[in-house]
């Protein structure tokens, strides 16, 4: 385990690189990994697509499918709990069948939620019925996306990697702003879902067949790193990281619904989401580039950037009160593109301090996420159809807040933990040193 200058020098992240550099694919991995990113890109994008889709035409859908706005948390929430049940055992999984397997399969469970969506649903009942599956399929992929980038894209360039992996999320959001005037207004919201199912068969297309490609299954390497777990510090990020997400997941399946409270027209609304999501993907990907550069500190820049998303539902609060799309627009591109463009940075973070078992680390967050993610939309529903959207959005302030202050405390307590390891590992070296 090689920690440069610690405590208190260059690298302000605890570094596990002695077992990256320990995997046999780590140092052979192209220094761009583009091949390695894309199946992981497709396969979180397609697996996305049936809850965004959900969220943006939920106005569409409402006028035959008739739900409230707190069903409609309800369904996104059942997407976000067969998640959240599905991350761990996934790693399971991927140990047993492979990780392109599992990237190729995912899609096309979401290809098939998608087209019995278009063609069968007729009640809410069905619709949280099939979000259950989709939610399954993208718990299993999201770990197996993260280990492919752990192990196969070399380490100076894994934060771009990332970045780009985590651009799937605000890429479905993207695509479903954008089926809303495309589509929806014009063909029907059910044509949105079977162009989607299309573009999900595509993706499991595009994930190749097992070969050079395929990650060694995760697996220790003798030293101590692999018998040191920051669990407690590991819990702590996983909760801030889910209650961040509470604010910011609730954008995909409310953002349309409250813009059209707010004054703003259907495609308008439509086009404000995917303004917002393109704002997402791109400082993701931004962040992720810098943070090959930076090489440390990047804890510290997921709670901030998560501090200036709480400023976007700020704006989005006062939008809505006042019914003011003027104000609503900018908190909505803040919050979304800003306040939701940092999973990415953060799933890089967990890899880079637990680059031992990554899949199994980014699992534990992102279980804390979607947890998040179930808790957020039911939350902002009941808000907005009692209190509404402006009450529903001063909360997603709150809950942004305390989600950043968290995770900079499990940042402290990673530190600690792993200055005790460091320590410890010294110790136990000089007592086997001779006189």
């Amino acid at each position: 385990m090689e920690l440069s200058r610690w405590p208190g020098g260059r690298y302000d992240e605890p570094s596990y690189t002695s077992s990256v550099a320990a995997s046999p694919t780590a140092d052979r991995a192209p220094a761009t990994g583009l091949r390695d990113v894309v199946p992981a890109v497709v396969a979180s994008t397609a697996v996305a697509l049936p809850s965004f889709l959900i969220g943006a035409l939920a106005v569409q859908i409402r006028g035959q499918v008739r739900f409230s706005v707190a069903i409609l948390g309800v369904i996104v929430a059942c997407y976000q709990l067969a998640a959240a049940s599905a991350s761990l055992p996934s790693t399971r999984l991927v140990r047993r069948v492979g990780v392109l397997r599992v990237l190729r399969v995912a899609p096309l469970v979401a290809a098939l939620v998608l087209m019995v969506i278009a063609g069968l649903v007729t009640s809410w009942v069905a619709l949280a019925a099939m979000m259950v599956v989709a939610g399954a399929a993208s718990g299993a992929a999201q770990p197996s996306a993260n280990l492919l980038l752990a192990r196969r894209v070399h380490i100076r360039s894994q934060g771009l990697a990332f970045g780009i992996k985590q651009s799937a999320i605000p890429l479905a959001g993207l695509l479903s702003g954008l089926a809303v005037p495309a589509i929806a207004l014009t063909l029907g919201w059910r044509w949105a879902f079977w162009l989607a199912a299309v573009l999900a068969v595509a993706a499991a297309l595009v994930v190749p067949t097992k070969g050079s490609v395929e990650p060694d299954a995760e697996r220790g390497t003798g030293g101590p790193e692999d018998s040191y777990e920051a669990r407690a510090p590991l819990v702590v990020l996983a909760i801030g990281f889910g209650v961040a997400l509470a604010a910011a997941s609730s954008l995909g399946a409310f953002l349309v619904p409250a813009g059209v409270a707010a004054g703003l027209g259907r495609g308008t609304a439509g086009l404000v989401a995917a303004l917002g999501a393109a704002t997402a993907l791109a400082v993701r990907v931004l962040a992720g580039f810098q943070a090959d550069r930076r090489g440390r500190a990047h804890f510290p820049v997921v709670a901030m950037l998560i501090g200036i998303g709480a400023v976007g539902f700020a704006l989005l609060a006062v939008g809505s009160g006042l019914h003011s799309p003027a104000v609503f627009v900018p908190g909505a591109v803040l919050a979304y593109g800003v306040g939701w463009g940092w999973n990415g940075l953060f799933n890089f973070a967990v890899v880079r301090t637990h680059a031992a078992a990554p899949a199994r680390a980014t699992a534990t967050t992102q279980t804390g996420g979607r947890l998040g993610n179930v808790v957020g939309p039911l939350l902002l529903g009941v808000l907005a159809s009692s209190l509404g959207y402006q009450v529903a959005w001063a909360v997603a302030v709150g809950e942004a807040l305390l989600g950043a202050a968290l995770i900079l405390l499990g940042r402290k307590l990673l530190r600690a933990a792993l200055a005790g390891t460091v320590l410890s590992a010294a110790s136990r070296v000089d007592a086997q040193v001779p006189g």
